[in-house]
């Protein structure tokens, strides 16, 4: 008898989670070029060919370059419409290849403008999700209990940096506060994303379950967004934070200690030694082997976009390198994620496929791999509900790995 093998198939079957995905970054092209064209946008090319040959590359420069197209989907962003569309559209292309749950994250701040605000663009957001979420789990094997349900939440990005051309509301904020240093001023501005987040969450009854910090490491430390991670800590708001993508270790130590981060975003040179940049760190090597140490016993989950760090990161120049290898062999908690389906051209399975093929993941740890975004998701119910749906997971998960061949439980 022949022996079972991984394949796209079965791991699209699979029941999956995506953690990281940017709204903003995750529109479909030809969306992208409808919104465009009806809200008077000019983009580098008006064809999903020429979007691609332009803009949403295979490979990039670097991480600027990366972010380059953003510009061209925050501009479309900017009305209720559009955002419950693209927010829709995300959860429906997520649920056709086997995502179960999923947390989407953006800035909503940079949706905003006059007479249209933080809460407004949320309540837009929770739209799309709650039309998805019904569609999907109106399947019979859903009702009846066989399978589990499609379920997703919103994560709120706060800034490290940002300049008065990136949305009204940051223009009026620095303008209103022009006498305080732009730091003080990054922080006062993550402050306020939070504090809408819990009133979107407590007073409105949306799917807010947590928060982030995005943009650049370097130069924009995460101290100066201590308070507003305390107004999340003590709300009860799930923590990540982008850290370890364009910085060393020291960031994502930062991360933990001054935004009590629960999850770090990407994470990649965690083990590098020679990424440190303090020069009070003198015994580098000690100092990441006890921070690796740290993040596995506190089970702070890294959320690895594979695709997304070959792209930005010139170093990684084949996945073989990457450091997810040494991440599973130190039992971290790891869960892979998109970050950025269009601007990485990439959906969850094709990362799954990528780490399959690329680190010889076997059923045994692939079935734990997968488990790990559902046990550490920022999850919009009670922890008795999280336990019974993680369970129903892991009942359809040995199912599918069953039909497949495998036996994994």
């Amino acid at each position: 008898m022949a022996k079972p093998k991984i394949t796209a198939e079965l791991l699209r079957e699979l029941p999956k989670t995506d953690l990281h995905v940017h709204l903003d970054g995750s529109l479909r092209p030809s969306t992208l070029i409808e919104l465009a064209c009806e809200r008077k946008v000019k983009l580098p090319a008006m064809s999903e060919a020429g979007l691609y040959k332009k803009v949403f590359k295979e490979s990039y420069r670097d991480l600027p370059e990366y972010l380059q197209g953003f510009a061209y989907t925050t501009a479309v962003l900017r009305d209720a419409e559009a955002i419950e569309q693209v927010s829709y559209e995300l959860c429906r292309d997520a649920q056709a290849e086997g995502v179960r749950y999923m947390e989407i994250r953006f800035a909503p701040q940079l949706c905003t403008h006059d007479g249209f605000d933080v809460l407004d663009v949320l309540k837009a957001t929770a739209r799309g999700i709650e039309r998805a979420e019904k569609e999907y789990n109106r399947k019979p094997a859903i009702r009846s209990g066989a399978e589990p349900a499609f379920r997703a939440g919103i994560v709120v990005c706060a800034m490290r940096f940002f300049t008065e051309g990136f949305s009204p509301t940051y223009a009026e904020m620095l303008a209103a506060l022009a006498d305080l240093p732009r730091e003080q001023v990054y922080g006062i501005a993550s402050e306020a994303v939070v504090r809408s987040a819990i009133k979107a969450r407590d007073e409105l009854g949306l799917p807010v379950v947590g928060i982030d910090l995005a943009g650049p490491e370097r130069g924009y430390p995460a101290a100066t967004h201590k308070r507003a991670y305390e107004l999340a800590h003590a709300a009860f708001l799930g923590k990540t934070v982008h850290a370890g993508e364009d910085y060393g270790p020291e960031s994502i130590f930062q991360a933990i200690t001054d935004c009590r981060a629960d999850r770090i975003g990407h994470g990649t040179w965690l083990f590098q030694a020679s990424r440190i940049e303090d020069r009070s760190i003198r015994d580098r090597r000690s100092y990441v082997e006890r921070l690796a140490r740290f993040v596995a016993d506190r089970r702070i989950t890294l959320e690895v976009c594979l695709t997304s760090n070959l792209q930005t990161l010139p170093v990684l120049n084949e996945l073989r390198k990457h450091p997810f290898r040494k991440m599973l062999q130190e039992r971290l908690s790891v869960t892979l994620c998109t970050d950025n389906r269009l601007v990485s051209r990439t959906t969850v399975t094709a990362e799954y496929e990528k780490a399959v093929e690329a680190f010889k993941i076997g059923p045994g740890p692939l079935a734990h791999l997968l488990v790990y975004g559902f046990k550490r998701s920022f999850f919009p119910g009670s922890y008795r509900e999280k336990r019974a749906y993680v369970r129903q997971v892991l009942d359809f998960r040995d199912a599918v790995f069953a039909r497949h061949g495998f036996s994994v439980a």
